[in-house]
């Protein structure tokens, strides 16, 4: 355990450190106020002795400063040095931020139980913080796994949904475009009927992972948005990139070359719906959604394997440009 001396008496420092010093423990000595933040800055130890008659600094004032300089969730213990009858220097130390006081003149059996007592406490602070910083990570775990699809590892509809909300908040506040893409495993139901669902369900995880693959930048999306179909959240990006996204997402599943019998291009395929827009205040983020939606319907009913894209989030103006297989 490492211990701090503020004293400036330089004879009651030496007799001080040289208690500590018996006691097995690290000791440094400081002869003034502010040197004395300074070694506690530099040396951070676990329990500081503070003087409190001072003659160049008032010693309360030193307390007060280590307080405010501390790191965000440390608390080194000070006890401070106080005549014996100084009632109001004790009074003073507390509201201060001191902890503990010993009187002055200090016996070696006084200092060795007060420390003792002060390390025991250290050790059950720091045995309760790596429980707290255990049961942090344990929480973040069970967070981040409580926004995951299980089967995918893709993001989950409720997380989707909260970071779509989000992002279009951001849109709003700073004018930047948002996009989104429906994806759709083409006759995903003949597949499950003539392969099985331990089939459907490996299909699904693969087309997951090609979709992921294509994601490259940290704020983008992936989320499996119910049973074979997934949506993706591009923010700042325009509707042609995120219309080269669907492509290259397209192009991504059909090279997985899954077999699909039921499917008229032999293979497991995936249609898209691109759209695009900035945030206002009369509109929501489903609406945005919905005509990536309306997009997706659209490029099924056109032959599925393909992209098409909205340039308008009005449901009244449909389909403005396609991009086919």
């Amino acid at each position: 355990m490492k211990i701090l001396v503020i004293e400036d008496n330089a004879s009651h420092r030496r007799t001080l450190c040289e208690h500590v010093g018996r006691l097995g423990m690290s000791v440094r000595g400081a002869d003034s106020g502010s040197s004395g933040v300074e070694l506690f800055l530099a040396e951070r130890p676990d329990v500081l002795l503070l003087a409190s008659r001072l003659a160049e600094i008032d010693a309360f004032a030193v307390c007060r400063h280590i307080r405010q300089v501390e790191p965000p969730g440390e608390w080194t213990p000070i006890i401070f040095l106080i005549a014996a009858g100084d009632d109001a220097a004790l009074q003073r130390s507390v509201a201060a931020g001191g902890d503990d006081f010993l009187s002055l003149p200090v016996s070696e059996v006084a200092i060795d139980v007060k420390l003792r007592a002060m390390q025991r406490q250290l050790q059950m602070r720091q045995s309760l913080l790596a429980t707290t910083r255990k049961l942090d990570t344990a929480n973040q775990q069970l967070q981040r796994l409580a926004s995951l699809d299980s089967l995918t590892g893709a993001a989950n509809r409720r997380y989707f949904d909260a970071t779509l909300e989000r992002e279009w908040r951001r849109s709003m506040r700073e004018g930047s475009t948002l996009s989104v893409v429906m994806v759709d495993i083409d006759l995903f139901k003949q597949f499950n009927d003539h392969y099985g669902h331990p089939a459907g369900d490996e299909c699904i995880r693969r087309v997951a992972a090609a979709l992921a693959a294509d994601l490259d930048r940290g704020g983008d999306l992936l989320a499996r948005y119910g049973g074979e179909e997934f949506a993706a959240i591009l923010p700042g990006t325009t509707l042609g990139g995120a219309s080269i996204v669907a492509l290259r997402m397209r192009d991504a599943v059909a090279a997985l070359a899954m077999t699909h019998a039921g499917s008229p291009h032999g293979k497991v395929t995936a249609s898209f719906g691109v759209a695009c827009g900035v945030a206002m205040p009369e509109t929501a983020a489903a609406t945005l959604l919905a005509a990536a939606d309306r997009a997706l319907y659209q490029a099924k009913a056109d032959g599925r394997n393909r992209v098409h894209v909205t340039t308008s989030l009005d449901p009244d103006c449909f389909i403005s440009e396609e991009e086919t297989a």
